[in-house]
């Protein structure tokens, strides 16, 4: 047992069974032992990759479409340019490199980044030193002004609250104690407002995924700003179980070894949208889709030109990014803008 899961069985011997959201939010973020406190779990010596990990394309084409966003918003000067979740730092490197084609555009960012894991700031500050970044537990603490914001596989890490229909009503799943580890069992009964489901369904409601999503469009819709979520999730509220654990690029046991393991659901970007009001949601599109728009197998043709050793590989990571049976489809992107912006690149259809 970790250290962490034996803490969590002291504290349910004590006070009873504890929310799912409240399990996934102590094994992501408990200041000792939460799982993105004190590694990096990025690449293949880790438990997962990234796109910015995939190709360097990818980051690079945000950089564009940021551009493109901030003419549209009057090319404010200065701008915050903030990314949630950083990871190392590889996804917001590419962009402000393709952002310097924009003179103007580079010399008006300020750069910030959201990020609460010690481990992943000391190598964002290595890959990111030129650009100066400020750091942030959330997004309460960014300073005022024009705002452009990016999460990449960011919102998915965010705590879910489950719910389970049993004779006609739904009941909040908890986590208790089982044998030496822990089970899901059925909590208090609550109303809620959700989709039909039948008996046995599971419905996910990602409370802290909407709050945050909340923010960025009152902020947003204030005055011209914009964001782009980037993950993989569903496009309609439904009934269904996507709460997973990841650990060495294989599937793990949720309630095993709390804090070893990522934990993640699938974003559901119409409660998103829904939770942007009064700002507008672009979207979601398939990321696959989205990055055909944005011109990634041309910019692959030029990199395999300029680059033909490496020719193989850059392929590949366009693939990986775009094919339908890789990430192209699973994975989407919603943009939130100011009412009065045009569609962003990438959502002019």
């Amino acid at each position: 047992m970790t250290p962490l899961g034996e803490q969590l069985r002291a504290r349910i011997r004590a006070e009873g069974a504890i929310p799912v959201a409240e399990f996934m939010a102590l094994a992501l973020s408990h200041p000792e032992h939460g799982y993105y406190r004190g590694r990096d779990p990025l690449g293949r010596g880790g438990d997962f990759i990234t796109a910015p990990e995939i190709s360097q394309m990818f980051g690079e084409l945000i950089g564009l479409w940021c551009s493109v966003v901030w003419r549209s918003m009057g090319a404010p000067d200065p701008v915050i340019l903030c990314e949630l979740g950083p990871g190392r730092g590889t996804l917001m490197a590419d962009l402000l490199r393709a952002a310097a084609l924009d003179v103007a555009f580079r010399r008006a960012l300020r750069v910030h980044l959201v990020e609460i894991s010690p481990a992943l700031r000391n190598r964002q500050a290595a890959t990111l030193a030129d650009a100066r970044p400020i750091w942030h537990d959330d997004l309460a603490t960014l300073p005022a002004g024009p705002l452009l914001a990016v999460g990449n596989e960011f919102f998915d890490a965010l705590p879910i609250r489950q719910f389970v229909r049993r004779a006609g009503a739904w009941r909040e799943r908890v986590v208790d104690l089982a044998d030496n580890g822990f089970a899901f069992v059925d909590g208090p009964s609550v109303e809620i407002a959700a989709p039909p489901a039948k008996e046995g369904d599971l419905f996910e409601r990602g409370d802290a995924a909407c709050v945050l999503a909340e923010r960025l469009g009152a902020r947003i819709a204030d005055r011209p700003g914009a964001a782009l979520v980037i993950d993989y999730g569903h496009t309609a509220t439904a009934p269904g179980e996507t709460l997973q654990a990841v650990a060495r690029h294989a599937s793990a046991d949720v309630l095993a070894d709390p804090g070893t393991a990522d934990l993640t659901a699938h974003v559901d970007f119409q409660a998103l949208a829904n939770a942007a009001l009064p700002a507008r949601a672009w979207g979601p599109v398939n990321q696959g889709a989205f990055l055909r728009g944005l011109g990634i197998e041309l910019r692959a043709e030029r990199l395999m030109l300029a680059n033909p050793e490496c020719a193989a590989s850059i392929e590949a990571g366009c693939r990986r990014l775009i094919d339908a049976a890789e990430m192209g489809t699973l994975f989407k992107v919603m943009a939130i803008s100011h009412p009065s912006l045009p569609a962003p690149p990438g959502f002019e259809d």
